[in-house]
């Protein structure tokens, strides 16, 4: 990854903005709606700072100063001055999806979040709620934190009992608590890799990346193929070693045309 995306709560909390216009009027409507204050550069409580003036030598003067007070900085249209670049937004209270391009194109970013918002149900935030709600009775349903986790997310995969890209009833989280199964059992999993394009990946394949707290891997394995994986999963070339507890997923090259 290029950049490290992070939410920042920022209720209450002042944030400099530098600018008038659209672009500067932009910014003021999203750190408002974040719930945070904005405030003149004189501000010594700020943490950040948004920089949206037209001049290129304003901006780049103020950029200066701020980052020289240990302040992090997004310089509007400006990617290479940015410690951080804000993101195109769908809003599923309380869940929020970032799609960010790294500065490289806003206009992708922004095609993006048109393309999945229509496939987002507007009940998601509901769902998000129920589970929120639920932190106790899932915890005394699946006391390990391991199993918890694989039950979850069996849960949410695609045709799961809770899938989030289907509409859900009132009472959907309480039956999958009654009801609901454990999950990817621990073990060890190989996977058989019949292409180097991860668009081929099977949705079991899928799935068990996406639960795998280890992946053991051939070396030269692409990228696109391990990314699948959960992002905190360890992951190391194979060396013929997996005592490992939990969930492994060794991936093996095909010798013939196929998956697993």
């Amino acid at each position: 990854m290029n950049q490290l995306p992070i939410f920042v709560n920022l209720r209450g909390m002042p944030v400099i903005l530098l600018g008038d216009g659209e672009m500067a009027d932009a910014k003021r409507r999203l750190i408002k709606r974040a719930g945070g204050i904005c405030v003149a550069e004189d501000n010594r409580d700020a943490r950040i700072a948004i920089v949206a003036l037209e001049d290129e030598a304003e901006a780049i003067a103020a950029v200066d100063r701020l980052k020289a007070r240990g302040l992090l900085v997004n310089a509007v249209d400006r990617p290479a001055l940015c410690d951080f670049t804000t993101p195109a937004i769908i809003d599923r209270d309380p869940v929020l999806i970032a799609i960010g391009t790294g500065g490289a194109s806003a206009g992708l970013a922004k095609a993006l979040r048109q393309r999945f918002e229509a496939m987002l149900p507007a009940g998601l935030g509901g769902l998000a709620h129920a589970l929120d709600a639920a932190r106790d009775a899932i915890r005394a349903r699946w006391p390990g934190g391991p199993e918890r986790r694989r039950a979850i997310d069996a849960a949410l995969a695609p045709g799961g009992p809770l899938d989030p890209l289907s509409d859900q009833g009132g009472d959907a989280v309480e039956k999958w608590i009654e009801h609901g199964g454990e999950g990817v059992a621990s073990g060890v999993y190989t996977l058989t890799i019949a292409s180097p394009d991860a668009d081929d990946l099977t949705l079991r394949q899928v799935r068990l990346l996406g639960s795998a707290d280890l992946v053991l891997h051939p070396a030269g394995m692409p990228r696109s193929i391990l990314s699948r994986a959960r992002a905190d999963a360890a992951m190391r070339v194979d060396d013929g070693q997996a005592e490992e507890p939990g969930v492994v997923v060794r991936l093996a090259w095909a010798t013939t045309a196929g998956s697993s």
